[in-house]
């Protein structure tokens, strides 16, 4: 039983990573296991015990033991992303020899077979830190927050970040269309409406248009206004997984879908007119956000009312500051996009911006 099994098809690009280690004699659990593997696009390892020379144990990026290869395993030096899978939903000591081999976690078929499928993809595609997540929405209609996201991932992509522009507001025309990329090959969100199960990061990557050295998802001008919540998820879990940053332009509703991508955001951006109507509507927006997205805060737009500054707008909102954000008149004919001008007031802002979103998170973007 001992080799290298190899999925046929597609699913298993030249070059890719190497997927996980298998260790079992059971045939039955392998025929599952391999099934999940190909579900994922992995090419696996078998043994049915700690390979001899051993580096395939300490270097496979997963290994997933059988609950049979336990006392064969024993001995093997203790490393993270051992996972210790079984059957016996009411066999308690499956717990007690999972500490016995060091694994991470302990995982019961059929059960948890849609957690293992993504684990074994993650490392397939290599998966490293997830994409600095921004959803960036308006206070009130015509609040320019739909500006300030194809700004701000203009600036991440011209800085050399893997960048991913995401557009959730299906009436809101499409953020092509913004960027003068209407007419750009590439899928749109309705080709991604029947997604269930996991979307590989790569293959998503390279299937949307590429406008200023970004990756751009946004809405054809088709009938379609809606995408399952569950395809909402999978798509954006796997821009995220490819690392760099996404910004998302969210609507200012808080439906399934955008609560799923909410639950995906690192921080969020409230673009706030400094007048009192908007500040009204906009701590409406801010509540509804606040139950699902745990940073948000205040980017403010002029003119300003009477009384008001872009800290007395955050004060009356409660919410932490990003500053204001800088207008900038857009060429007549379209073809600088927003933050487009290198040295512009709009592409300080969002390069300052970045700057501490990358700080406050440990690591740059």
């Amino acid at each position: 039983m001992a080799g290298a099994i190899t999925q046929d098809g597609a699913a298993v690009a030249e070059g890719r990573r190497s997927g996980p280690l298998i260790v079992t004699e059971d045939a039955e659990l392998l025929d599952d296991l391999l099934r999940l593997c190909a579900a994922a696009g992995a090419r696996p390892e078998v043994h049915p015990g700690v390979p001899r020379p051993r580096g395939s144990w300490e270097a496979a990026p997963l290994v997933i033991v059988g609950d049979d290869a336990v006392r064969r395993v024993r001995g093997a030096v203790r490393r993270r992303g051992v996972v210790l899978v079984g059957r016996d939903q009411d066999d308690s000591d499956v717990w007690r020899r999972a500490v016995e081999i060091g694994a991470d976690h302990v995982l019961l078929l059929p059960d948890g077979e849609q957690w293992l499928v993504d684990r074994i993809a993650d490392v397939a595609e290599g998966v490293g830190r997830p994409a600095l997540t921004v959803g960036v929405m308006g206070g009130r209609g015509g609040a320019g927050a739909s500006t300030l996201a194809c700004a701000l991932a203009v600036t991440s992509a011209r800085e050399g970040t893997r960048t991913l522009l995401v557009d959730a507001d299906p009436l809101g025309g499409g953020l092509d269309v913004l960027l003068g990329g209407e007419t750009a090959e590439g899928l749109r969100w309705p080709a991604f409406a029947a997604s269930r199960g996991r979307v590989g990061g790569g293959a998503l990557e390279e299937s949307l248009p590429e406008l200023h050295a970004l990756r751009v998802l946004s809405w054809d001008r088709g009938d379609t206004v809606a995408v399952p919540p569950q395809a909402v998820r999978a798509v954006l879990a796997a821009g995220r997984r490819r690392g760099g940053a996404v910004v998302v332009d969210l609507p200012r509703r808080v439906d399934e879908g955008v609560a799923e991508v909410l639950a995906q955001v690192d921080v969020g951006v409230l673009v706030v007119p400094a007048e009192l109507r908007a500040i009204a509507a906009a701590r409406r927006v801010a509540t509804a956000v606040g139950m699902v997205l745990a940073d948000l805060r205040i980017a403010v737009r002029g003119p300003y009312a009477p009384g008001l500054d872009d800290r007395e707008v955050a004060r009356l909102l409660g919410l932490p500051l990003v500053g204001e954000v800088p207008y900038e008149t857009p060429p007549p004919d379209g073809s600088v996009p927003p933050g487009g001008a290198v040295r512009g007031p709009l592409a300080r802002f969002c390069s300052a911006f970045w700057e501490r979103a990358s700080a406050g998170r440990g690591t740059d973007a």
